[in-house]
């Protein structure tokens, strides 16, 4: 009863904060001209645009299945394209992106995956799904601070935030990895303190699942060693799914006919959003990507093509992938699976 409680206030959440998105942008824009400025929209470079978000989605799916590869030989490709749509539809709506990879999980284990293999590949996917975002927040930091400050303005703060945050969070994974037993008994400490302040109430299921967290986590380590090669295969993928979501921008400026700003400084500027919002505790990151969005891309697009692109960026990038997870997520819970071997 608490499990479907929480899962309606998530969905509640989630269409509040979709409402007031688009309250904030349709509100002092006339839609007549956003639908008839998209409609000028070149579809050949629509059609890269939509492939580029498709690829962003299907290169999880890839990596996931190179992974899976090394201990589940029946792995099916396209059953993974199918989880990291799945996975994709549940970040979407759950706060933080907490939900994706535990819906992962249950259509593999619904697929016949072995539970191991399935939080290994997981796992490893998002390592590096976050360490090759933080260092390419780093990256653009020390060669262009001053030219990206000057874009993003008052939501400098935010970026610093974002990278700091993602940088946290791989640094605390690559310590439970190496050095799980100190990590172990720290947060075992803490817990302690929190119990004895009567912040929260003794429990054995917690200890006993961050226990099994850890051990996954290490595991994970130890068979990306034995396999050096998945190291760099899985890192040179995750670059360019990075990429291809960034380069979606620039499809959408040139779709427009516009030109002067070349696809380096537009994916940087988008990256640059991503890294601001990918942490916050917003379902979609909605709202605030818009948000900055407008603000950033202002000298970039034309007005009358500023919030015509806005649509058509965050529509194929996130509320079309979204929709596709929707249905992926419907039909594996109606249709019957069967159990690869």
């Amino acid at each position: 009863m608490k499990n479907k409680t929480s899962k309606i206030l998530e969905a509640a959440f989630f269409f509040l904060i979709m409402l007031l998105t688009f309250y904030t942008v349709f509100a002092k824009n006339d839609l007549g001209n956003i639908i008839s400025s998209i409609g000028k929209l070149n579809p050949f470079y629509f059609f890269c645009a939509a492939a580029s978000a498709v690829f962003f989605v299907c290169m999880e799916g890839f990596m996931i299945w190179q992974l899976l590869r090394l201990t589940e030989k029946g792995a099916s490709l396209l059953r993974c394209f199918s989880y990291s749509f799945i996975g994709f539809f549940f970040s979407g709506i759950t706060p933080s992106a907490t939900g994706g990879q535990p819906a992962q999980l249950l259509a593999m284990k619904k697929d016949g995956l072995s539970l191991g293999s399935s939080t290994f590949s997981l796992m490893a996917v998002a390592l590096f799904y976050k360490l090759i975002l933080a260092l390419l927040g780093v990256g653009i930091l020390f060669f262009w601070k001053n030219g990206l400050a000057g874009y993003l303005g008052s939501y400098m703060g935010l970026y610093y935030l974002g990278l700091f945050l993602n940088s946290l969070l791989v640094a605390l994974l690559i310590l439970v990895m190496f050095h799980g037993s100190w990590m172990e008994s720290l947060v075992l400490g803490i817990e302690h303190f929190c119990i004895k302040v009567r912040l929260c109430k003794p429990s054995s299921k917690r200890k006993e699942a961050f226990h099994r967290l850890l051990s996954d986590y290490q595991e994970t380590l130890r068979f990306l060693l034995e396999n050096k090669l998945q190291i760099f295969i899985t890192a040179f993928c995750t670059l360019m799914q990075r990429c291809s979501l960034f380069l979606l921008t620039y499809f959408i400026y040139r779709g427009f006919g516009l030109s002067g700003h070349g696809p380096l400084l537009i994916m940087t500027l988008q990256a640059a959003i991503y890294i601001s919002v990918d942490m916050l505790p917003l379902p979609g990151s909605q709202g605030i990507s818009e948000i900055m969005y407008a603000l950033v891309f202002s000298s970039v697009f034309t007005k009358p093509f500023l919030i015509p692109s806005m649509c058509v960026t965050r529509g194929l990038s996130f509320y079309f992938l979204l929709l596709v997870g929707g249905f992926m997520t419907v039909f594996y819970r109606f249709y019957p699976h069967k159990k690869q071997m």
